[in-house]
C-alpha cells in the first residue's frame, strides 16, 4: 500500500530544533534524535503499510544540513568574538600602564609633601619646646615677683591685696591657697632682719585660712551642698595636702558619733545561753553585732557616692573612712563580746571569736564591691603632699586599683592579730578541749579510780601492784616533762600538761569527788556515743582552727589538737576502761563464774577505734597535705595511738578466754570418780548428762552468746576457735582421769555428744573435726572387744597410732580380759617401757594429731592444731582489723 508525503508537515516541527538557542545549556543527543524523529515515528506507526525509511532520511539530511549552517555561523561569531577580545585586552593593558604611571607621580608627590611636612613640624616642635620654657621661666618670674611682694606685704603687715583675691571666689580661694603654701615655704628658708616677724605673721595668716576653710566644710556638709565640699576639699588640697578636710569629714561623721552609745547594746539571749553548751550548734549570729554590720554596710554605700563626688582622690578617703570603722566600731564591739565569752567559759570566748571572724569576713567582701577608682592628682606636689599629711594619721595604701580591698584586707588582719598571734588561739583552743573533756569524763575516771583501787566492795586489789590510775598519772606526769633538744616542751607534753591542769587526771580533784559522791555503774560504762561527742567536740575545734590559723600554721596546729584528743580518748577513755578490766579481772574469785561483761567494752572500744580511724583520714589527715613530714608524722601518731588500743583490747580478750578457760577447767574437777561406773539402778539411768557436763555446757552457751553479741568478724572467729581448742585439750586430759563401765560408756557418750553439739552451735569449722574426733574416741568404751581393733582403724581413730589410744582404752572396766589379747596382736613399741606409761602416750597423741591436720576423711579436712597447754600466746590476728 503507497503513501504519498506532505515534504512542508514533515519539515515544519523538526525545524524548531534545529534553532541555535536549542543548543544552549545542558544538550543531550539522545533527547535531541529522539525530538526530531517523534512525529516520523507516530506517523509510522499510524501507517498500517510496510516501514517507510524515506521520510526518515529525508529528515535527517536536512536536518544535517541545517547543522552544518548553523556551525558555520557559529565560527563565524566565535572568530570575530576573539578579535574583539584581543583588542580590548591591548586597550586595557595600555590603559594599566598608563594608570601605574599615574599613581606612581601621586606616591612620589606625596612622599616630597610628608618630608616637607615633617621638616615644617619639626621646627614647629623646636619652637613649642622654646615658647613653652619661655612661658614656664616667665611663669616662674612672674611667681616669684608676686611671692616677693606678698612677703613684702606681709613683712609690712598689709595682706589686702590677698584679702581682696580671697573675697574673688572659688578661683580666688584657690589662688591664696596656692600663694599661702608657697609663702610658707619660702618664710621657712629666708634669713633676713624681721623674718622671724613676718614668719609668724605668714603662719598665723595660713590657720586663719584654714580654719576658714574648714569651716566653709563643715557648713556646707552640714547643708549637704557637695558642690561647695569639693572645692574646699580641693583647696585645702593645694594648701596643705587636705588632710585636715578628711579629718574633719571623718571625725563630724554621724556614724562614729552615733556608736557612742550610752545605752548598752542589744542582749541576745538566745546567743549567751547556748554558747556555753558544747552539744548546740556555734552561733552564727549576734543581734548587735549584725545591726553594727548592716549599719555600716548601709553607710558604705551612701558615703562611697559622697566621697566620690567631693573629694579628689576617694580611694584613699575611703580607706581612712573603713580604718577608722574597724579600729573603733568594729573592734570595741568585738572586745565587749570577747570579754562577755571569756567571763562565761573558753568554748563561749572561742566562739564569739569565730562568729566575729566569720561575720567581719562577710562584711570585708561586701566591703569590696565599693572599689574606687584612682585618680590622679593634678601636680605631683599635691599627691606627695597629701599621701604625707595623711601619713601622720592613719597607713594610706598607694594609688593602686585595688587599693580598698587590701586596706579591708590587712584592717581584718590587725583586727584580730591581739587574739591569734603565736600561741595564744592554740593555747586557748587546747584549755578548752581538756576542760570540756575534763567535765565530760569525771564521773568516768571516778569509777574506774575507785575501781582500781577497789576492785571489789569486801576485797582490795593485791598489794605492791599499781594501780590503773597511778599509773596513768606518772604516764601523763612523765609526758609533761619532756622537752625538745632546745629546751620547749614538745607538743604531746603540752597537751599531757594540759590534762594534769584542767582535764581529769588529777588525783587531788578526783579523790575530792570521791569523798563527795559515791560512784555508780553506769558512770563507768565505755560508750560510743561518748566517744561520737569528744570527736565532734574536737571537729569543731579543728574547724575554728581551720578558720583562725594562718594557712602555714595549720598542719601544726591541726596536729597539737590531735595529740590532745589522743590524751582524752586514748589514755583518759579507752585505757582507763581497759586498765580497770583488767584489775577486775585479776581480783577475780576463781571459784566464781567469769563475768563476760568485758566483752563489751571490747565491743565498744573496736567501734571507738575504726570511728577514730575514720575521723583521721576524713577531717585531719587532708589538713595536713600542704607540709609532708607533718602529715607523715601524723600517719605514725596515728598507727602508734590504734596500735595502743588494739593491743590493750587483745590483752583483755586474752585474760577473759583465760578466766573462761579456768572456770571450765574447775567444772570438770566436780567429774565424780564412780561418774562413768554407774550402779545398775534407775537413778543412775535416769541421768541425762552428768553435773559438770551440764555446768560446762551451760557456760559454753552463755560464751556463746556474749560473743555473737559483742564480737564480729575475725575477732569472733578467733576468740570462740581459742575457747574450743582450750576446752578440747581440757577434755582429753578430763578422760583420762575416769574409769569406764559398760554402762558408763552411755553416760560419757552423752556428755561427749552434748559437748558436740555445744561447740558446733559456735559455727567455727575447724572445731568440728577436733570435737568429733573426742566423739569417736568416746565411743571406744561402747564397742564391743572383738571389733574394738577394727573400730579403732577407721574414721578419725584410724590416723592414730593404735598404741597411742591404749591410755585410753586401758580405763575400760573389762581391758583385763581381753588386754593380752590386744597386746598379742599388736606390740608395744620399743621406747614405750613400763615406766613411760601413760603420760608419754599422751604426748605422742598430741604430736600425731599436729602431723594429722592437713588429712582429709570423707572429704572433710581435718584441722588440728597441736593441743595448747595453756592459752600464754596472742591471737593469730590484731584486734580491730576485721572489717
Amino acid at each position: 500500500m503507497s503513501r504519498k508525503h506532505n515534504p512542508r508537515a514533515q519539515n515544519s516541527d523538526p525545524q524548531d530544533h534545529l534553532e541555535l538557542a536549542a543548543f544552549k545549556g545542558k544538550f543531550d543527543v539522545t533527547e535531541f534524535v529522539g525530538s526530531a524523529s517523534e512525529k516520523l515515528i507516530a506517523e509510522s506507526k499510524a501507517d498500517n503499510g510496510p516501514f517507510d525509511p524515506k521520510p526518515f532520511i529525508q529528515s535527517f539530511e536536512e536536518a544535517v544540513d541545517k547543522l552544518i549552517s548553523v556551525r558555520r555561523d557559529v565560527q563565524a561569531k566565535t572568530e570575530q568574538m576573539e578579535k574583539s577580545v584581543r583588542v580590548s585586552e591591548r586597550e586595557y593593558s595600555k590603559k594599566m600602564i598608563e594608570l601605574t604611571k599615574g599613581f606612581e607621580l601621586v606616591g612620589n608627590s606625596f612622599t616630597g609633601m610628608e618630608s616637607r611636612m615633617n621638616e615644617v613640624s619639626s621646627t614647629a616642635i623646636r619652637i613649642g619646646d622654646q615658647l613653652e620654657t619661655v612661658h614656664i621661666e616667665r611663669q616662674r618670674a612672674q611667681a616669684a615677683y608676686d611671692l616677693i611682694d606678698f612677703y613684702n606685704q606681709f613683712s609690712k603687715g598689709d595682706t589686702t591685696r590677698l584679702d581682696a583675691l580671697r573675697k574673688e571666689g572659688r578661683a580666688g580661694r584657690r589662688q591664696v591657697a596656692v600663694v599661702l603654701r608657697r609663702l610658707n615655704t619660702v618664710a621657712k628658708e629666708v634669713d633676713l632682719p624681721n623674718a622671724d616677724k613676718t614668719r609668724e605673721s605668714i603662719e598665723k595668716y595660713c590657720e586663719k585660712f584654714e580654719k576658714e576653710m574648714l569651716n566653709l566644710f563643715d557648713r556646707c556638709y552640714r547643708k549637704g551642698d557637695p558642690k561647695m565640699m569639693h572645692h574646699c576639699a580641693q583647696t585645702l588640697l593645694e594648701f596643705n595636702g587636705g588632710s585636715s578636710c578628711v579629718q574633719v569629714y571623718v571625725n563630724q561623721h554621724d556614724f562614729f558619733i552615733n556608736n557612742v552609745r550610752e545605752e548598752p547594746a542589744p542582749f541576745d539571749t538566745h546567743l549567751w545561753k547556748v554558747i556555753p553548751d558544747p552539744d548546740a550548734s556555734p552561733p552564727k549570729t549576734e543581734v548587735g553585732l549584725t545591726e553594727l554590720f548592716s549599719e555600716i554596710r548601709a553607710t558604705v554605700d551612701t558615703e562611697a557616692q559622697i566621697v566620690k563626688a567631693v573629694f579628689p582622690n576617694p580611694p584613699v578617703v575611703m580607706q581612712v573612712f573603713l580604718q577608722r570603722v574597724f579600729a573603733q566600731s568594729i573592734q570595741q564591739h568585738m572586745e565587749q563580746l570577747l570579754h562577755k565569752g571569756s567571763e562565761i567559759s573558753d568554748l563561749a570566748y572561742l566562739r564569739i571569736l569565730q562568729l566575729v571572724h566569720f561575720q567581719a569576713s562577710a562584711l570585708v567582701e561586701d566591703l569590696k564591691a565599693h572599689e574606687l577608682p584612682h585618680m590622679s592628682p593634678r601636680t605631683p606636689y599635691e599627691a606627695t603632699e597629701f599621701r604625707r599629711s595623711l601619713a601622720g594619721s592613719a597607713p594610706v595604701t598607694g594609688g593602686s586599683s585595688a587599693a580598698i580591698s587590701t586596706m579591708l584586707e590587712t584592717a581584718m588582719e590587725e583586727l584580730f592579730v591581739p587574739y591569734t598571734e603565736g600561741q595564744r588561739y592554740l593555747e586557748r583552743e587546747s584549755k578548752s578541749l581538756v576542760y570540756l573533756y575534763g567535765n565530760l569524763l569525771t564521773n568516768f575516771a571516778r569509777y574506774h579510780v575507785t575501781i582500781a583501787q577497789f576492785p571489789f566492795v569486801a576485797q582490795k586489789a593485791q598489794k605492791g601492784k599499781s594501780s590503773m590510775f597511778d599509773r596513768m598519772v606518772d604516764r601523763i606526769g612523765a609526758a609533761t616533762t619532756t622537752t625538745t633538744a632546745s629546751g620547749a616542751s614538745t607538743t604531746s607534753a603540752q597537751a599531757a600538761a594540759a590534762l594534769m591542769r584542767f582535764g581529769v587526771i588529777n588525783s587531788d580533784r578526783i579523790a575530792d569527788k570521791t569523798n563527795d559522791e559515791p560512784v555508780r555503774e553506769e558512770d563507768g560504762i565505755i560508750s560510743v556515743d561518748v566517744a561520737e561527742r569528744i570527736l565532734k567536740w574536737h571537729a569543731e575545734a579543728i574547724g575554728r582552727c581551720v578558720e583562725l590559723s594562718p594557712t602555714n600554721d595549720v598542719p601544726k596546729n591541726t596536729f597539737t589538737l590531735l595529740r590532745v584528743l589522743a590524751e582524752a580518748i586514748g589514755n583518759s577513755y579507752v585505757d582507763a576502761a581497759l586498765e580497770s578490766a583488767l584489775v577486775r579481772l585479776d581480783a577475780l574469785d576463781t571459784k566464781s563464774e567469769p563475768s563476760l561483761q568485758p566483752l563489751t567494752i571490747v565491743r565498744s572500744i573496736d567501734l571507738i577505734c575504726h570511728l577514730w580511724q575514720q575521723y583521721i583520714n576524713i577531717a585531719l589527715l587532708p589538713l595536713a597535705s600542704s607540709s609532708v613530714t607533718i602529715r607523715r608524722e601524723m600517719v605514725v601518731f596515728n598507727n602508734q595511738t590504734i596500735n595502743r588500743m588494739e593491743t590493750g583490747a587483745n590483752s583483755l580478750l586474752q585474760r577473759i578466754t583465760d578466766a573462761i578457760i579456768g572456770w571450765l577447767s574447775s567444772q570438770l574437777t566436780k567429774q565424780k570418780r564412780n561418774d562413768f561406773k554407774p550402779r545398775n539402778d534407775d537413778l543412775s539411768f535416769a541421768r541425762v548428762n552428768t553435773e559438770p557436763c551440764v555446768l560446762c555446757c551451760e557456760s559454753l552457751e552463755k560464751v556463746r552468746d556474749a560473743a555473737n553479741q559483742n564480737l564480729s568478724g575475725k575477732n569472733l572467729e578467733v576468740f570462740l576457735t581459742e575457747i574450743g581448742v582450750a576446752f578440747h585439750s581440757l577434755l582429753l586430759e578430763h578422760l583420762r582421769k575416769f574409769p569406764v563401765s559398760a554402762t558408763g560408756g552411755l553416760m560419757l557418750a552423752k556428755d561427749l555428744k552434748s559437748y558436740q553439739d555445744t561447740v558446733s552451735s559456735f559455727g567455727i569449722p575447724a572445731l568440728h573435726e577436733r570435737f568429733e574426733f573426742i566423739r569417736q574416741l568416746g565411743n571406744v568404751f561402747l564397742v564391743r572387744p572383738e571389733i574394738l581393733k577394727s573400730y579403732i582403724t577407721e574414721n578419725y581413730l584410724g590416723r592414730i597410732d593404735s598404741a597411742l589410744l591404749k591410755p585410753y582404752l586401758s580405763l575400760r572396766s573389762d581391758w583385763g580380759q581381753f588386754e593380752k589379747g590386744f597386746n598379742d596382736s599388736e606390740a608395744l613399741p620399743d621406747d614405750v617401757g613400763p615406766g613411760a606409761g601413760f603420760k608419754d602416750r599422751f604426748a605422742r597423741l598430741s604430736v600425731m594429731m599436729k602431723e594429722l591436720e592437713s588429712l582429709k576423711v570423707e572429704g572433710l579436712t581435718m584441722g588440728m592444731p597441736t593441743i595448747p597447754t595453756s592459752l600464754t600466746g596472742t591471737f593469730s590476728r590484731s584486734f580491730g582489723s576485721s572489717t
